[in-house]
């Protein structure tokens, strides 16, 4: 039996009782103080050094902060883990547009997506591992340009919501474009261990 927690779409989702407790040991263990602070999200992400890798963190940290308090409380810690372990792909599309879309202004325009990309480039080194397979990598400006032509429906030079999921859900290319953040399980679990 388990214990029912409501997603941000308010649908009632199930998460294991030994799970959320397993979940609770290691938030007190990150986060003694019971809530976690951007400064200890920055921290554990490694980019205290790197402004557009930490504009990236911080767009992170403020899609998790639900109650905007401009902290992560074990409710909303839950949220996360539930949305990067659990979450169906429409799901982590929408958090990644709300990511994305740095000026909460329901579009992403192609500076808020080079932002994005390029730090997203610095923060897991896509253009190394492009380059070792022997593909030519794209710079960030042509991953946007191309995302763009790809995905603006309508030729306004923002995306929508809309387009945005129905872009990456069509196109694998632009799926993998946009999923380079969406996976951030393995990614945090990766983080953890190197931190410890």
């Amino acid at each position: 039996m388990g214990q029912h927690f409501t997603n941000e779409d308010g649908e009632q989702t199930e998460i294991d009782v030994a799970e959320l407790q397993e979940w609770y040991k290691k938030f007190v263990v990150e986060c003694p103080s019971g809530t976690l602070f951007m400064h200890e999200f920055k921290r554990f992400f490694g980019v205290q050094n790197d402004q557009e890798a930490e504009k990236y963190v911080e767009n992170m940290f403020r899609a998790f902060d639900k109650n905007g308090d401009n902290t992560i409380d074990f409710l909303e810690y839950v949220a996360a883990l539930n949305l990067v372990l659990r979450g169906k792909l429409e799901h982590k599309l929408k958090w990644t547009f709300k990511v994305y879309d740095k000026d909460g202004n329901g579009c992403i325009d192609k500076p808020e997506l080079l932002e994005i990309v390029e730090a997203i480039y610095k923060l897991k080194k896509i253009c190394r591992r492009e380059e070792e397979t022997g593909n030519p990598g794209l710079t960030p400006d042509e991953v946007v340009e191309r995302i763009f032509q790809l995905v603006d429906e309508n030729g306004d030079g923002q995306l929508s919501l809309d387009e945005f999921i129905d872009g990456a859900q069509r196109d694998k290319w632009v799926m993998k474009m946009l999923h380079m953040d969406m996976n951030p399980g393995g990614w945090i679990v990766a983080q953890r261990r190197s931190s410890v």
